[in-house]
């Protein structure tokens, strides 16, 4: 049958008793103490299969586990029953099944007719599934046998030669025997880099795989052809875990099951359950006692541990282990952290800077001064009375540590600074090409999605019933036209309830404000401003997180119905949704403070209400970027507290404690079975499986966002971004290494389109770093001021500039404060924040010529600022090489010593044939020399001799 010729079985003469047999005797019922005495008959096959890392044989690794759920029907009991009075019988029965616990099911569906039937269509196809499997050369091996009941496993093996027929057709670089020296700098360079390394030891991790190499071996794309060329002495590691598993997975991924509605690989059937899981084993335990080195050990110690925090990450292991996909990002994330330290440096330098000048601002000065006595019009109307200037002296102070000419200066170092970044990581990133042998590698196209073709299969049928044709199909913009539409409006519709979740906010605080003001206390009246930013801050940061997770299901569901072809376009399109929503849903509330707050207040007399009730908000006397910078701070530091490092440190916990509870409830009560070590497939099923890197790359792209485009407001955003990283790093390394099954190996020359979207929130941090400048700060205002208004070319008089005169008498009806003697005096004249006439001009209270000055000033600040640093980032662009020079001339070296390697081929090919064809002379010279029976079979002989050299 060719259920029996599927999976490989033990020969009973090495193991001394059949393993299978004495499965299924404890499947049908005996008693604990005569299955003990039967498997102590035989050595512990766990061990020797190194816990389920091999096959029962011990020689056969395990590359791939398939999980599956499987249900015993209650006629099992009863069957059990009766094997007790009849064991020979049964014994007998089974003699023949190929796999422990299959034999005993399908007698169950022979005498049970009610078996479920989705239990049936699913084992079904999984049979159908494997059977192909095995026709692709793979090698399976059954165990139902385990602690975690109801849960089967199937272990694949993929042999020598469909390892070699796999590599060949996925074009894998592969090392040669040829090694080369690596060229080595001389001279200065070379005493200068021998001294860098001395200082930097300590930092090194200690695996052999961060040693600076010499020499390197060539490598090839692999050909069975040319086997010759590769080191072929240890066929059992030439082909490392990573790779195994990654050739299995492309089989997997295009072995067709015809009964799971006509879909390609192994995606379909995950999704419509017919297996639970897929995965590749990790290398073995990384704790404990008498645990075998490991690869996975040996991450945990050097990389996935906070004490190495200090270190540098061994980015190779990390390759070697999880892939070229998942190293290059955790070399990027290296790369950004450290061009975070020279960023963190300048951003403290600048605060330092703000706090030693502060003192001798002159315009703060002038606020706190309360001799100036400078009464300020109410902030709300009636409930809100009038003010002191000098009340919001420490506003202004504070003000001066994030708004001075420091912070110009700041924001150009930041738009070049993101430059250089963006210019050494595209470097780096060549290096680890050439390293990992991934020069010349172009992606090709992957195999559809199992979603995309039920979609295309579903057409056909529709379109063969109704036209009778069979050409292939494909889905056209028609077929997606529902999906685009829906997308389109459900992407405004949710950045419509993000702008109204941002306006609801505004109006919190106005009511909040208003409400405030009523506090008999004065220390009440004071904090209004303080109690309302850092609630209203709180409040939009909760709803940022929700959303955050509300928006990245939203945006999944919309790319799923869009029906996108390969893996590579659902993830681009995925991307963008996501970055799209999750950059409104962050940045909304900062860019509202930022540009919109006391924009559109009025003036005393004429304020712009919203409902016909809320006066608009005011920026404090000092501008509204230290409002600026308290948002931006605690939703930057809240969201990496909170988000990125609470969450995936609890959430994960969470669900692996809830897992272990359901294992718990469902773990049979024998204490044996109890006590026995788990097998390795077991402890990883029980692991939480890869989501892909999207959530990683997504919040630390949101970072470079918090750290580039509003650093002028905030410079010591890169310092905490700095701190975030260095446990960013341990925490996704311990992830990856204990909490996660391992994922399978991807290649990949580069970080894909989140370079794209880094390049354009470096250009888009040029632009609002202007803006800022220009029109949040008073950089713009001072400047005017001093170099056209000020009489003694200081800035003594800058605040009462700025300020305009309102008479209180002129105020609309029922907007007047309810108490206006509040400050003990009758106030007359009350000043407000903008260039306006004064009262007793002809043209009262219509704006002022000093604001079209200001105005103007402000708009080629911004024209000029963009175009300077456009331009100095280009120019760095430009200055810095994408490949360095070293890189370029190994890689040069690389195709050389290849061609000598093929030439050198050929020639002791034609001097082999030379050879042959001088002993064909030879021997035909020899032959005229015999008798002429001889002679006449001579030409023969010639072409025999002549052919087989050319045959070889």
């Amino acid at each position: 049958m060719r259920v029996n010729k599927k999976y490989s079985c033990l020969p009973a003469e090495e193991k001394g008793i059949h393993i299978i047999n004495i499965r299924a005797i404890e499947d049908i019922g005996y008693d604990q103490h005569e299955s003990t005495l039967l498997n102590s008959l035989s050595k512990n096959p766990d061990a020797d299969c190194k816990y389920g890392l091999y096959f029962r044989d011990g020689r056969r690794k395990v590359d791939y586990i398939l999980v599956y759920h499987y249900k015993k029907s209650s006629a099992g009991r009863a069957l059990a029953r009766r094997a007790q009075q009849n064991d020979a019988s049964l014994r007998s029965s089974r003699q023949d099944q190929p796999l422990p616990g299959k034999g005993v099911h399908l007698e169950m569906g022979e005498s049970e007719p009610h078996l479920d039937y989705h239990e049936d269509d699913k084992r079904f196809r999984r049979e159908e599934y494997e059977g192909n499997l095995v026709e692709a050369g793979l090698e399976l091996e059954r165990d139902e046998d385990t602690k975690i009941h109801g849960i089967g496993f199937v272990k694949i093996h993929a042999p020598w030669n469909v390892l070699c027929r796999e590599a060949e057709f996925l074009k894998l670089k592969m090392p040669t025997k040829k090694m080369y020296q690596i060229n080595q700098t001389h001279g200065l360079l070379k005493k200068i880099n021998s001294v860098i390394q001395k200082i930097t030891e300590p930092i090194q991790p200690k695996v052999a795989e961060h040693k600076p190499q010499m020499v390197k071996r060539l490598s090839y794309p692999f050909s069975r052809e040319k086997q010759h060329l590769f080191d072929l002495s240890d066929k059992d590691s030439f082909f490392d875990s990573k790779t195994r598993s990654t050739i299995v997975y492309e089989i997997l991924k295009r072995t067709t099951c015809t009964k799971a509605k006509y879909s390609m690989g192994i995606t379909s059937l995950l999704a419509n359950g017919v297996y639970s899981a897929a995965y590749p084993l990790h290398d073995g335990d990384y704790e404990g006692e008498n645990v075998e080195p490991n690869d996975r050990k040996l991450l945990c110690e050097e990389w996935a541990s906070y004490g190495v925090f200090y270190k540098y990450q061994p980015i190779d292991l990390v390759r070697k282990y999880f892939g070229e996909k998942i190293g290059l990002y955790f070399a990027w994330l290296g790369v950004y952290t450290q061009m975070l330290i020279p960023a963190s440096i300048v951003g403290i330098i600048v605060f330092l800077y703000g706090c030693a000048t502060v003192d001798e601002n002159i315009p703060s000065m002038e606020m706190c001064d309360q001799r100036n006595n400078i009464t300020m019009c109410p902030l709300c109307d009636k409930t809100c009375s009038y003010w002191k200037m000098s009340s919001a002296c420490a506003t202004a102070r504070a003000s001066h540590l994030f708004d001075n000419p420091a912070t110009v200066f700041f924001s150009v170092f930041m738009a070049l600074w993101a430059a250089t970044f963006m210019e050494h990581w595209k470097r780096k990133q060549m290096r680890l090409n050439y390293r990992w042998d991934l020069t010349g590698f172009e992606e090709e196209e992957d195999h559809p999605r199992a979603e995309y073709e039920a979609k295309v299969l579903e057409k056909s049928l529709r379109k063969e019933h109704k036209h009778k044709e069979t050409d292939k199909e494909k889905l056209t913009w028609k077929d997606r036209f529902p999906a685009y539409l829906t997308n389109f409006v459900s992407i405004i519709f949710m950045v419509g309830l993000t702008f109204a979740i941002v306006f609801g906010v505004i109006i919190y605080r106005i009511s909040t404000a208003a409400a405030l003001a009523i506090s008999s206390t004065p220390s009440g009246r004071s904090s209004v401003r303080v109690t309302v930013t850092a609630t209203a801050v709180i409040i939009n940061l909760v709803v940022i997180i929700i959303l955050d997770e509300v928006y990245g299901c939203i945006a999944r569901w919309l790319t799923q119905i869009e029906v996108p072809k390969t893996d590579k376009n659902f993830e681009e399109r995925l991307i963008f949704k996501a970055f799209l929503l999750k950059f409104v849903n962050a940045y909304t509330p900062i860019f509202y403070v930022a540009f919109f707050k006391g924009r559109f207040v009025g003036r005393p007399g004429d304020y712009v209400y919203i409902f016909h009730s809320f006066r608009m908000e005011e920026c404090a006397p000092g501008g509204c970027l230290m409002e600026l910078c308290i948002q931006l701070s605690i939703i930057m530091l809240g969201k990496q507290l909170i988000q990125n490092n609470l969450f995936e440190i609890g959430i994960p916990k969470m669900k692996k404690f809830i897992r272990y509870l359901k294992l718990k409830r469902r773990r049979s009560l024998d204490h044996e079975e109890h006590m026995k070590k788990k097998q390795r497939y077991e402890v990883d099923y029980n692991l939480e499986p890869f989501a892909g890197l999207t959530p990683e790359y997504m919040e630390m792209i949101i970072q470079f966002g918090f750290v580039t485009l509003f650093v002028a407001s905030f410079p010591l955003a890169p310092l905490f971004a700095l701190l975030n990283n260095i446990i960013e790093i341990r925490l996704d390394a311990k992830k990856f290494v204990t909490e996660l099954r391992r994922p399978v190996a991807v290649r990949a020359k580069d970080i894909g389109i989140w370079y794209n979207i880094l390049r354009g929130i470096g250009k888009l941090a040029v632009i609002i770093n202007a803006f800022v400048i220009s029109f949040t700060s008073d950089f713009i205002p001072r400047l005017v001021y001093l170099y056209m208004y000020s009489e003694n070319g200081t800035m003594h008089g800058f605040v009462n500039h700025t300020l305009s005169s309102f008479n209180v008498s002129d105020f609309q009806a029922g907007t007047a404060p309810n108490d206006p003697l509040d400050l003990g005096y009758e106030v007359q004249i009350c000043r407000y924040k903008d260039y306006r006439e004064p009262p007793w001009s002809e043209n009262k209270y219509d704006i002022s010529k000093d604001f079209w000055a200001v105005l103007a000033a402000r708009l080629a600040f911004v024209i000029v600022f963009q175009n300077l640093v456009m331009f100095m980032s280009e120019f760095v662009d430009w200055i810095i090489p994408d490949i360095p020079k070293d890189i370029s001339q190994q890689i040069h070296k690389e195709k050389v010593l290849m061609v000598e390697v093929f030439m050198r081929e050929e020639q002791g090919k034609l001097q082999m044939l030379e050879t042959w064809k001088d002993k064909d002379k030879k021997k035909g010279e020899n032959c005229n020399n015999h008798s002429p029976r001889l002679s006449r079979s001579r030409s023969g002989s010639l072409s025999s001799c002549h052919s087989y050299p050319l045959d070889v």
